[in-house]
C-alpha cells in the first residue's frame, strides 16, 4: 500500500461529516480534487471503503475500522510534530474547542492573539447548536466549549468572557402607528426561531412563556445567519443577540424593537469538564484570557455600550 498522509486526513474528514462536498469545504479543497484522492485511497483497498445510497454517502462498517486505524496515525503524527516544536521551545499542541453558532461572532476575538502568539498550535473549533456543543464536552471530545446557559448535568469550570443580550428585532422597513403593543409584535407578526437544541430558542421561548404571550404565526430556521436574513427581508421578527446584527444595525437593515422585559441578558462562558486535565496549550489560553479578556472586550466590543 502507498497511501499519502493527505489522504488519510481527506478520509478521516469524509468520515467524519459523510459528504464529500462539505470535506472539500473544511479542507479548502475541490469537489473533484477530494473525490479523486478518496478513489486513490480506496483503490488500495479490496472492500469497499464508503457507499451511495439514495445520493447520500455512508461509511461502510471496514470504512469505519479503517478510520479508526487512521486517526491513530494522524494523531501520532501530529504528536511527532508537536514534540519537535516542544523541543525547540515554542508552545504545542491541538487545541479543541466547540462553541454554539453565536458564539462564532465572540470566540475568534479571544482567540486572535493567543494563536498569532502560539504558532504552534493547531486550532479546531467546531461551531454548532448548543446540544450537540454539550454532547461534545460530555463525550470529552474537546478542550472547551462556549455557550451562553450552563449545562445542568454536567459539572464544569468556567471563564466568564462577556454578556449576551437579546432583543426583539425587525427589518427596518417594518412601520408602526406609535408604540407597537404585545398583540401586535407577538401574534400578528410572523415570529421567527432557531432550531429545537438552540440556546437562543430556549431564552426565546421562555420569554414568552413567562409573559404569556400567543404565537400565531412561527417559522423556524436553522442558523443564526439564516434568521437574520429572513428578518432583513421582511420575513418576520426575531428575538436575537446583538452581538450576531452589529453590522446590519449599522447600516440600517434592522431595527430594535423597544419590549418591555428586553433585553434578556446572559453571559458567555468558556467551559471545561472539572475531571478534565487539561493539555498545556489549553492551560496557556486560559492564563492568555485572565491576562487580556478585560482589554478584549474594551477593544473589540465597546460598541455593545450604545444599544
Amino acid at each position: 500500500m502507498h497511501y499519502t498522509l493527505h489522504q488519510l486526513q481527506i478520509f478521516l474528514k469524509i468520515t467524519q461529516i459523510q459528504s464529500i462536498t462539505k470535506a472539500a469545504e473544511e479542507l479548502h479543497l475541490t469537489q473533484p480534487a477530494v473525490s479523486i484522492q478518496l478513489k486513490n485511497f480506496q483503490d488500495q483497498f479490496p472492500i469497499p471503503l464508503t457507499e451511495v445510497v439514495g445520493r447520500k454517502l455512508y461509511i461502510t462498517d471496514f470504512g469505519k475500522e479503517i478510520a479508526l486505524a487512521v486517526e491513530k496515525i494522524l494523531n501520532e503524527v501530529y504528536a511527532i510534530n508537536y514534540k519537535t516544536l516542544a523541543y525547540q521551545g515554542s508552545l504545542s499542541g491541538r487545541l479543541k474547542i466547540s462553541i454554539v453558532s453565536t458564539g462564532k461572532y465572540v470566540m475568534p476575538y479571544f482567540l486572535s492573539d493567543f494563536m498569532k502568539i502560539n504558532s504552534g498550535i493547531d486550532l479546531f473549533m467546531d461551531v454548532t447548536n448548543k446540544a450537540r456543543v454539550i454532547e461534545n464536552l460530555e463525550l470529552n471530545e474537546v478542550d472547551f466549549a462556549l455557550v451562553s446557559v450552563l449545562p445542568n448535568k454536567l459539572k464544569v469550570n468556567r471563564v466568564e468572557l462577556m454578556s449576551n443580550r437579546l432583543f426583539y428585532v425587525g427589518s427596518s422597513d417594518l412601520k408602526f402607528k406609535g408604540t407597537p403593543n404585545k398583540k401586535k409584535l407577538f401574534e400578528d407578526l410572523p415570529l421567527i426561531y432557531r432550531e429545537q437544541g438552540s440556546a437562543t430558542r430556549n431564552a426565546m421561548e421562555g420569554f414568552i412563556e413567562t409573559n404569556k404571550f400567543s404565537v400565531r404565526k412561527k417559522i423556524e430556521l436553522t442558523s443564526n445567519e439564516a434568521v437574520k436574513q429572513a428578518v432583513v427581508s421582511g420575513l418576520g421578527c426575531s428575538i436575537m443577540p446583538l452581538i450576531g446584527i452589529k453590522n446590519e444595525l449599522k447600516y440600517g437593515d434592522l431595527q430594535i424593537i423597544p419590549v418591555k422585559g428586553l433585553p434578556l441578558v446572559t453571559t458567555w462562558n468558556l467551559i471545561w469538564l472539572k475531571s478534565k486535565k487539561l493539555s498545556p496549550a489549553a492551560s496557556a489560553l486560559l492564563e492568555f484570557l485572565e491576562k487580556q479578556k478585560e482589554d478584549i472586550i474594551k477593544e473589540k466590543f465597546a460598541w455593545i455600550n450604545n444599544f
